[in-house]
């Protein structure tokens, strides 16, 4: 089965280049890429290896309600049955 998460990223030009990404709703989740398509990927895979330490560990997965005006990024995450 796999499930489905949302979250609000951050992406912040970063010097001398690239974008720096925060993931609000998951304090600690911080990661770059030198595109936004790169960071958006790399934001992908930090939400991902976030929830599967978290569930790893038997702690509630944060979620959020959707901001209006911000970027989102879906991340599909197996969940064992």
């Amino acid at each position: 089965m796999t499930q489905t998460y949302t979250y609000t990223i951050e992406l912040e030009p970063a010097d001398p280049c690239g974008y720096a990404v925060s993931v609000p709703a998951l304090p600690g989740v911080l990661t770059f890429g030198d595109t936004v398509e790169q960071a958006m990927a790399m934001a992908r895979e930090a939400i991902a290896l976030h929830i599967e330490g978290l569930r790893a560990h038997g702690e509630a997965i944060p979620t959020e309600a959707a901001p209006r005006g911000k970027r989102r990024v879906r991340v599909p995450i197996e969940v064992a049955a």
